[in-house]
């Protein structure tokens, strides 16, 4: 993980020594008088944790949801498939 002080960010000093676009899949953590206020992360690694938290979001409303009685067994679900599928077709 790398760390850089805000007031080297201020002012340039340290910006040379990092090359964003090199950035590896490890965050840059900017402190500001020793207390962590931002990261910089490499963009494919911000998108492949979005879409992990979305399959957890998924995932946990699926879990809700069974736990609510809100789910059908997957045998109902097909035949309503099919039954839905063959009613389009037959239009």
């Amino acid at each position: 993980m790398n760390i850089l002080l805000c007031n080297l960010i201020k002012s340039g000093a340290d910006l040379e020594s990092v090359k964003f676009k090199d950035l590896t899949p490890s965050p840059v953590i900017i402190t500001q008088h020793g207390e962590a206020k931002a990261v910089i992360q490499d963009i494919s690694e911000y998108e492949r944790i979005q879409e992990a938290m979305a399959l957890l979001k998924m995932v946990a409303q699926g879990q809700k949801d069974y736990e609510e009685g809100k789910t059908i067994p997957a045998d109902q679900m097909l035949n309503e498939l099919e039954d839905r599928i063959a009613k389009d077709f037959n239009k």
